[in-house]
């Protein structure tokens, strides 16, 4: 925090790097500079501004969940402060004003803002509302719809687009700074007192007309979460009943909802993220590699997929296949996947030429010579993944990086196929790969700390959520969903039928249920991973009917029959009679009792075989965190958002109650596959967590 008086003005500077969070020490410097300023007859008028990036992002997420959070002076005091000033108090706003740093700049007497400036009171994505007056002044700032669009969707809304509004006095025309204290300078010449935001109406021809509509269209889509609800009722409650009883009734609701697992599950979320890019052992400041140019093998669903992201992210892409026809077809399939988004308004034809201009198609390997980074994405088989891994090792420069995008396979084996182990990494993108959020990063036994600090980086720069996997089979994600499908599938031996599976874990949450992802995948695919497991590891029993499915052809979508069937044309999944006799038969071969099985046993089996095997993961270390497995779940496997994965999903329930569901299965048919992992038994006895 900074203090200084210009020409009668004092300038109080926010200044908490990134992003001037409002944190217990900025909240203290910005109240005794009120004080200060209010206490010397030199100053005529103050002026609140940011450093650096932002005038202020909000809260200091370092502060969350710590006594300083809550330690006097709150944000609620010090704005109470900026209000009372018996001098005129401006707000110079420049980048960013969100969360608290609006409210802040809400309690002042006048607001002036550079252009492009984010304005925000996103607290909804927390699954909170604001908690400082936000409910209550904007709408008294902006007008009640405006105010509540954006309280409810949490998004930010440009300077500019509020300028004529109540919000700003001045949108200000070259140094912010300089205006704010012409601004300040003429303010002090008014007479007071100076206007306050919480004086004002709320404005609107129809306000009970308007918050029903808003509720019913929140009822719609956002069932599953409280916070949007809350924002309607406090608003309401201002235009209903006045600022003093709206603003105790938003503070009741902050409190209530700070309680709520779906705001616990956001915030872990939002944290989740951020803890994803923090490796131990590989600091902030390890130095990265140049990444300017891209080769990606394989030109098919992924591969193709895989070149999106960077040819999004401006960056040029050699796409590399053996076969002229199969090279045309993915350029062909890219160009049509970038002409559907300008059909929806989200790409400009100028955009969509510009990126595939970038792309330098190839049946060489020699193109790829220069290339900074090359992504294999091939075939998911070894011998496929060796001849291709051997022949970059010998064409690639020194220094580049050799990315996988296996999904399975030991990264270590295929490492060791070249003679630059350390340059090798693991990049698992996940189906469609230029929509999917995650990236699974494998971390080999000889990746260079500098290679997985430069794939890190990238990853942010092609907007995807990077986890850090050891390497194993199937690293985290499908590790974990093989033990999930191995339930769905005995259950179908016990007494299940598909679409009952994938009705509850849909109802559950989940974006798409077991049997509707596969046959959305290939059922091939499992089918390859099952035979490899046949052989290595004879002793670990699966139910056979997926391949009874295979052998009727049924591979999904694909060739139009699965574990459903498919009208031409169509993606519905409709119930198969053919499947279910099969199903009914496969039973009967195998001596399977069938019986009735509730929904609450498919979610717990499908969702507690995730956790048990979460927990191994974790105990090995193939995740650093139990966190970084709910990210993995929430951005790539459909898990529901308002649960917060499935590790914390475990924590919510408690794992008392986890290990004692886990036993009991255990006494059941393909009981065998139940043994409690022993970080679920440790923190079963300890009352612990996973999530600390």
């Amino acid at each position: 925090m900074d203090y200084a008086v210009r020409d009668g003005v004092a300038v109080i500077t926010l200044d908490n790097p990134p992003v001037n969070g409002l944190g217990h020490s900025t909240r203290l410097g910005i109240l005794e500079g009120v004080e200060r300023a209010n206490g010397d007859a030199n100053v005529r008028a103050l002026v609140l501004i940011g450093a650096g990036k932002a005038f202020s992002g909000g809260a200091d997420i370092t502060e969350f969940n710590t006594p300083k959070a809550t330690q006097e002076p709150t944000l609620m005091t010090v704005i109470e402060a900026v209000e009372e000033s018996a001098k005129p108090v401006i707000a110079a706003i420049h980048a960013v004003a969100m969360g608290g740093g609006l409210e802040l700049a809400l309690g002042a007497h006048y607001r002036i803002a550079a252009p492009g400036a984010q304005i925000a009171l996103p607290e909804v994505k927390l699954g909170l509302l604001p908690g400082a007056g936000g409910t209550q002044r904007l709408p008294r700032a902006v007008g009640l719809e405006t105010a509540l669009n954006m309280i409810v969707a949490g998004a930010p809304v440009l300077s500019e687009t509020l300028a004529q509004t109540a919000l700003f006095d001045e949108i200000a025309d070259g140094d912010l700074l300089d205006a704010a204290l012409r601004f300040a300078r003429r303010a002090a010449d008014r007479e007071g007192p100076h206007p306050k935001v919480r004086n004002r109406p709320i404005e609107h021809p129809n306000a009970e007309g308007f918050i029903q509509f808003a509720r019913n269209s929140v009822a719609a889509v956002a069932k599953h979460f409280p916070a949007p609800h809350k924002c309607i009722d406090a608003i309401e409650k201002g235009v209903q009943e006045g600022f003093e009883r709206g603003l105790a009734f938003e503070r009741e609701c902050f409190l209530a909802l700070v309680q709520t697992p779906e705001s616990r599950a956001l915030r872990h979320a939002f944290f989740g993220e951020r803890a994803a890019g923090k490796i131990a052992d590989v600091p902030s400041n390890t130095p990265v590699r140049k990444i300017e140019r891209i080769g990606v093998v394989g030109a098919g669903t992924m591969g193709g997929g895989i070149a999106m992201n960077f040819l999004n992210a401006g960056l040029s892409v050699v796409l590399l296949e053996t076969k002229q026809d199969a090279l045309d077809r993915g350029i062909a399939t890219i160009r049509r996947n970038y002409e559907a988004q300008a059909k929806k308004g989200k790409l400009t034809q100028d955009k969509l030429e510009a990126r595939m201009a970038l792309i330098q198609p190839t049946l060489a390997y020699d193109d790829l010579a220069h290339a900074d980074l090359i992504i294999e994405a091939v075939f998911e088989e070894l011998g496929v993944k060796e001849q291709v891994f051997r022949q970059l090792d010998e064409i690639a420069k020194p220094g580049a990086i050799l990315a996988s995008n296996t999904s399975t396979l030991d990264l270590n084996r295929i490492a060791a196929f070249t003679r630059r182990p350390d340059d090798v990494i693991g990049m698992h993108f996940f189906s469609p790969a230029n929509v999917m959020k995650l990236l699974e990063v494998v971390r080999g036994e000889k990746t260079a700390k500098d290679v997985l600090a430069t794939v890190m980086q990238l990853a942010k720069k092609i907007r995807k959520t990077a986890v850090v996997s050891g390497v194993c089979d199937g690293f985290i994600g499908n590790r974990m969903v093989e033990q999930y499908i191995r339930q769905a599938l005995f259950m179908l031996e016990e007494g299940a039928l598909p679409a009952q599976i994938d009705r509850a874990i849909e109802k559950f949450g989940f974006a798409m249920g077991p049997f509707r992802m596969s046959d959305l995948a290939g059922n091939d695919i499992g089918w390859a991973i099952r035979k490899r497991r046949y052989r290595e590891q004879p002793d670990l029993r699966y139910s056979r009917v997926a391949d009874r499915l295979c052998e009727m052809g049924r591979f999904g979508q694909k060739t139009g029959a699965g574990w459903y069937d498919y009208e031409p044309g169509r993606r519905d999944a409709l119930p198969s009679k053919a499947v279910d006799e099969m199903i009914f038969a496969y039973s009967q071969e195998q001596g399977a009792a069938r019986r009735r099985i509730g929904d609450e046993e498919i979610v717990e089996r499908l969702v507690f075989s995730l956790v048990n095997e979460g927990a191994k993961i974790l105990e090995e270390g193939i995740a650093a965190k139990a966190s970084d497995i709910d990210m993995v779940y929430l951005t790539g496997y459909g898990f529901p958002l308002w649960r917060g994965g499935p590790m914390l999903y475990a924590d919510t329930v408690g794992l008392y109650n986890v290990e004692r569901a886990i036993r009991k299965y255990a006494q059941q048919p393909n009981g065998e596959a139940w043994q409690p992992a022993a970080r679920v038994s440790e923190l079963a006895a300890s009352a612990g967590r996973f999530n600390g």
